[in-house]
């Protein structure tokens, strides 16, 4: 008599959940972004350079649109850890993506102050109009939406996020000619930060 309990050790017994990031093609920082990684990892001490993982995923982000399998090894390369660890930041933090996004990024607060004002029907209008719910990419590969957690000015709700712009107090009605003036002008068509730009 055993007081072990018996393992059954079948082959897909131990089998991990977890999805691997796809390699995607070779990647090397453009000069441009390199002399701003090392501007930045030069503001901490040799020994704390990976310190400036954030920013270098953030380059990397904003050079191809997303974080490749080959991005991060450039990353864990250059700040001077592992790939592992730089999988774990970008598997932890929403504003890091693993796969292909649309040129406008469009994130839609979900927390209470959000929710309580409209969120949701936000949401619905951005798949009424784009044909893209909460984590897919419009047909024409432009738009991404995501539903995230709090944005940061819950005063202001629903706030949604385009990039990296404010577009605050979202009327579910006014989210088609949102989209239309986004693609026509741009980012320069949102309101951003009230603190900066009031709403008449």
């Amino acid at each position: 008599m055993s007081f072990h309990p018996v393992v059954p050790y079948g082959a897909d017994q131990h089998k991990s959940e977890r999805e691997l990031p796809a390699v995607g093609e070779s990647f090397t920082f453009t000069p441009e972004r390199r002399a701003r990684l090392e501007e930045i990892a030069s503001r901490y001490p040799a020994e704390h350079r990976r310190s400036a993982l954030l920013p270098a995923l953030y380059l990397a982000q904003e050079q191809i649109g997303y974080i490749t399998g080959n991005a991060m090894r450039e990353v864990a390369a250059l700040i001077g850890c592992t790939p592992a660890d730089v999988e774990d930041v970008v598997s932890y933090y929403t504003m890091f993506s693993t796969k292909p996004t649309g040129r406008y990024v469009i994130q839609v607060c979900r927390t209470l102050s959000c929710a309580l004002n409209g969120a949701e029907r936000v949401t619905e209008a951005l798949q009424a109009t784009l044909g893209a719910g909460p984590g897919e990419n419009d047909a024409t590969g432009d738009f991404t939406v995501l539903e995230v957690e709090c944005l940061g000015a819950c005063d202001r709700a629903p706030v949604v996020m385009i990039n990296d712009h404010w577009q605050e107090a979202v009327d579910p009605d006014d989210v088609g000619r949102m989209i239309d003036e986004l693609r026509s002008a741009g980012p320069s068509s949102l309101t951003g930060c009230h603190l900066k730009v009031e709403k008449p």
